[in-house]
């Protein structure tokens, strides 16, 4: 399929999918993904509320490109505002949540905040953009594969890829709806050249090719913003910064020692420790056999098929993973 036939054949899915996957408001970083949701949505005349969080006395990129995006569908645009010590108390909430202490959590932050605001604002459901990166090679580490093997790769976490969306959003009573987790859209998605997924130009490569052709009209540059970390979009990385000031180096070393868990960093000790708290003991590998293995980081039950730990946050290098899905 040429690059033309596939943008339009985009185009059509995705304005099919929104409209079966239509909710009563939208999450809106501002990046390539939801302002796609957001510009489809309008044409539809409908999902007319944005949420955007961003952490207080951050730089906080997407509340420019979503007050961008907002502005321009005439949205009506909920700005979620935290301070530090506010996005802190909220973590354990979280956590309990999504029952992990994966690094990644300030990630998951952000989006409850979303949908706890919704919440609050009585609505029942609330659109993402999850899946996009998975499916059109948005993240930086798929951009260096070759077209073979980012081709097997993304097939292999089609299999597997989940949101924590879902459970913050269950834990909330707030439905979320994924429009490129439609079947149809990952069908598509799994069936196109990798060639039409990333592409290099003057030097740089862009992944989501085919997404920022297919509606670089109605974006503008929105389109060709670079992939940011939810955490950095919307500020709350700062928060590691925070974390790593209350422990010390010595009690960080003792509490590795003390656990018998190699921690990746600070934060994920800080992270556990909420964990141990709201949770509690991790739940340890019992079955054996095979396509079962444990968790090397938190002994964990890994599923089959899994390279990486939901509980913990640890991944296998890529590489190990299209090794063994190479074997398969």
């Amino acid at each position: 399929m040429k690059e033309e036939e596939a943008c339009g054949k985009l185009r059509e899915l995705l304005k099919d999918v929104v409209e079966r996957n239509n909710a009563e408001a939208l999450l809106l970083s501002g990046g390539l993904d939801t302002s796609i949701l957001a510009a489809l949505a309008n044409e539809q005349d409908k999902s007319k509320k944005a949420l955007t969080v961003a952490l207080t006395e951050t730089r906080a990129p997407d509340l420019k490109y979503a007050q961008k995006v907002a502005q321009k569908f005439r949205y009506e645009h909920h700005l979620i505002c935290l301070t530090e010590t506010e996005a802190l108390k909220k973590l354990p909430e979280v956590i309990k949540a999504v029952r992990s202490f994966d690094p990644a959590l300030p990630n998951d932050l952000t989006i409850y905040a979303a949908l706890k605001e919704a919440k609050d604002l009585g609505m029942k459901s609330v659109m993402t953009g999850d899946g996009a990166d998975e499916l059109f090679a948005g993240y930086s580490y798929m951009h260096e594969l070759s077209p073979d093997a980012l081709d097997k790769y993304i097939k292999a976490i089609s299999k597997t890829m989940w949101f924590s969306s879902n459970k913050l959003g269950a834990s909330l009573d707030v439905e979320v709806k994924q429009p490129y987790l439609d079947k149809k859209l990952v069908d598509f998605a799994l069936d196109i050249d990798p060639g039409l997924k990333i592409k290099e130009i003057d030097g740089r490569k862009y992944g989501k090719w085919l997404l920022r052709k297919a509606f670089e009209e109605e974006l503008g540059d929105v389109a060709w913003r670079a992939k940011e970390p939810i955490e950095f979009g919307s500020g709350t990385t700062k928060l590691r910064d925070s974390i790593r000031r209350k422990i010390s180096d010595a009690e960080f070393a003792a509490k590795k020692r003390e656990y018998e868990m190699e921690f990746m960093n600070k934060e994920h000790l800080f992270f556990y420790e909420i964990y141990k708290v709201v949770v509690g003991e991790i739940p340890k590998s019992q079955v054996k056999g095979k396509g079962k293995k444990e968790c090397p980081l938190c002994k964990a039950e890994l599923p089959e098929n899994r390279h990486h730990c939901y509980i913990c946050g640890f991944s296998y290098p890529i590489g190990k993973y299209l090794e063994e899905t190479s074997s398969e």
